[in-house]
């Protein structure tokens, strides 16, 4: 469809908004002109402000300049007294530097005369050395020539010398620490053997090597010798014993080493006897039969002792070891009864002293089991002793009071002391032990001429039946000090000359006697 307008209101129309826009023209003109004037008058207003700006700019900044050359000058006013003070300082040190390279010119010069000094002067004690030293070697040549000995023989004479007062130093410094001890030991083990030995009571049976047989009459020596002496012939291979049939009435004498052996011997021949049948055959039968009691009575002496020092315990062969000892003499001394003597003393003294007194009547007990086997095998009886105690099943202290009790291993227990004390005084104890008469006399007589063959020894005699020996020394030869060491160097000379049973005390007796006679 189309519309067809009015050419009249079309040209309204268009009249309309050409007016219209005539308007709008005129009055932004107005607008425009107004603008530019405003804008004109702002920027004369703007250019007055900034011309103020600048005006108050300058005034500041050159206020600021005039603050800021005033603050500068202050500071480089300052800063020149700091310079001024600083190169001051900095003269006076140099000054200071200079005085002091001169002072150390002035030392430098002072001790390089001082060193020409010294070279000089060591030039000159080195000839004076060199004069020293020459003269020296004269005054040696002189004293040499004086005393009749070199420099090296003077030496060693100062050495003797020195030694000499060293041991005699030593020797008064042991002498006073041996009175220390023995004035306190001496009373408790005075007190200690004293109540030990009052305790104890021992039978002491001196033996032979000789067993005497009774016969009901001298026929019965005929039937013990039979026919081309067939019957002594086999009891001797039997037993291995001599059979001695002489004068002696009514008697046949049994002699033979082994105590056992011979008591075997006396109790076969006193059974046959009694039995009358006297014939080789029976000999061997009555040995064999008697060999078997004499083990068993053997075990049973060794459990009689066991039960005797209470001892308990002990290894079946050990008791059998023990029991063989009641047929063994020492220096006539039966060995099973010193032994149980030793058990007593000994477990009597480690009560007093509060140690173990099992262990100690143990060791007491078996002390000399090795005298049971010093035939069969070589050896130290107490050295054996030690290893049979060990091998049956003691233990170590046990065992050590049995090995050392004649010091011949080292003593690590308090058992071999007590041990050790206990068999000395068993040993010591008058009667225990015998010796022919002709051996007792030539055992002290080798014991006096030992002891008098020492310098400065006057006289000795042997006490106490050859246990102790006195000695007297002449007091201007041996001092107290060298009394002491002289003790001790006889007891070490008697220990390893002689042979003796237990042990031997050494007294030195030094003293000085005057004597006047009042008239």
């Amino acid at each position: 469809m189309v519309l067809y307008l009015p050419i009249g209101l079309i040209v309204g129309l268009l009249l309309g908004v050409f007016a219209s826009f005539i308007y709008t023209r005129i009055r932004a003109g107005g607008y425009l002109s107004s603008a530019r004037r405003e804008a004109a008058q702002l920027l004369s207003d703007a250019e007055r402000d900034a011309a103020a700006h600048i005006r108050d700019g300058k005034t500041a900044l050159k206020e600021l300049e005039i603050n800021l050359r005033a603050k500068l000058e202050d500071e480089g006013r300052e800063l020149r007294k700091e310079i001024a003070g600083i190169e001051k300082r900095l003269a006076s040190k140099e000054q200071g530097l200079d005085n002091r390279a001169q002072s150390l010119d002035k030392t430098a010069a002072t001790l390089n005369a001082q060193e020409r000094q010294l070279v000089e002067r060591e030039k000159e004690n080195e000839k004076e050395r060199t004069k020293l030293n020459a003269a020296i070697k004269e005054q040696i040549s002189k004293l040499e020539g004086i005393a009749g000995m070199t420099a090296d023989a003077a030496r060693k004479e100062l050495f003797t010398r020195l030694e000499t007062e060293v041991k005699r130093d030593c020797a008064m410094e042991l002498k006073r620490v041996e009175d220390e001890l023995r004035e306190n030991a001496e009373k408790k083990a005075r007190w200690i053997i004293g109540e030990a030995l009052q305790r104890c009571a021992a039978d002491h049976v001196v033996e032979s090597t000789v067993s005497v047989v009774p016969l009901p009459n001298d026929e019965m020596k005929g039937r013990i010798i039979g026919r081309e002496g067939r019957n002594i012939r086999a009891l001797e291979s039997a037993t291995g014993i001599n059979v001695i049939i002489d004068d002696t009435p009514e008697a046949v004498v049994l002699s033979g080493f082994d105590p056992v052996r011979r008591e075997t011997a006396r109790i076969t021949l006193e059974r046959l006897i009694e039995d009358g049948r006297i014939h080789p055959a029976r000999i061997e039968e009555m040995v064999e039969k008697v060999g078997q009691e004499m083990a068993a009575s053997i075990k049973e002496r060794g459990e009689q002792a066991c039960l005797e020092a209470d001892v308990h315990g002990l290894h079946p062969e050990l008791v059998k070891l023990l029991g063989r000892l009641s047929f063994r003499t020492s220096y006539g001394q039966n060995v099973l009864r010193h032994s149980l003597e030793v058990c007593h003393l000994a477990g009597i003294m480690a009560a007093e002293l509060g140690v173990n007194i099992q262990e100690a009547k143990r060791a007491g007990l078996i002390h000399d089991i090795g005298k049971a086997l010093t035939h069969e095998v070589e050896g130290s009886h107490a050295v054996l002793g030690h290893d049979i105690s060990r091998r049956y099943g003691e233990n170590e202290n046990v065992a050590n009071g049995i090995g050392a009790h004649h010091a011949e291993m080292p003593m690590n227990s308090i058992n071999a002391v007590l041990v050790q004390a206990a068999d000395a005084m068993s040993a010591a104890r008058p009667g225990a032990r015998s010796e022919m008469l002709q051996n007792y006399i030539k055992r002290l007589e080798q014991l006096e001429d030992l002891v008098n063959g020492f310098p400065g020894v006057e006289k000795s005699y042997a006490i106490q039946a050859g246990r102790e020996v006195r000695v007297v020394v002449q007091p201007d030869k041996v001092n107290d000090a060298e009394a002491a060491q002289l003790s001790r160097d006889l007891a070490r000379k008697v220990e390893t000359e002689m042979t003796y049973p237990g042990q031997i005390r050494v007294t030195v007796v030094r003293e000085t006697r005057a004597v006047e006679i009042a008239k």
